[in-house]
């Protein structure tokens, strides 16, 4: 019997947490600010693939003056 009212209510709190979360996703709010983060993720992604270019390509700059240097 108690084991059965352990399951019963793990269930219904978790109904609670969750129902939050399903009611968010159908609000305006909830999907401007979604589209926000993925704006600005996507944003940062581009600027973090630039800075790796232009290291790499400061990298390959400093091999060719090393390589010069030592012929």
């Amino acid at each position: 019997m108690s084991n059965s009212m352990g399951i019963a209510s793990a269930f219904v709190l978790s109904s609670l947490f969750v129902a939050p979360v399903a009611m968010a996703e159908e609000s305006q709010a909830f999907a401007a600010r979604n589209a926000a983060r993925a704006a600005a993720f996507e944003q940062a992604q581009v600027a973090q693939q630039q800075s790796t270019q232009q290291a790499q390509k400061i990298t390959a700059e400093q091999r060719k003056s090393d390589a010069g240097k030592d012929s």
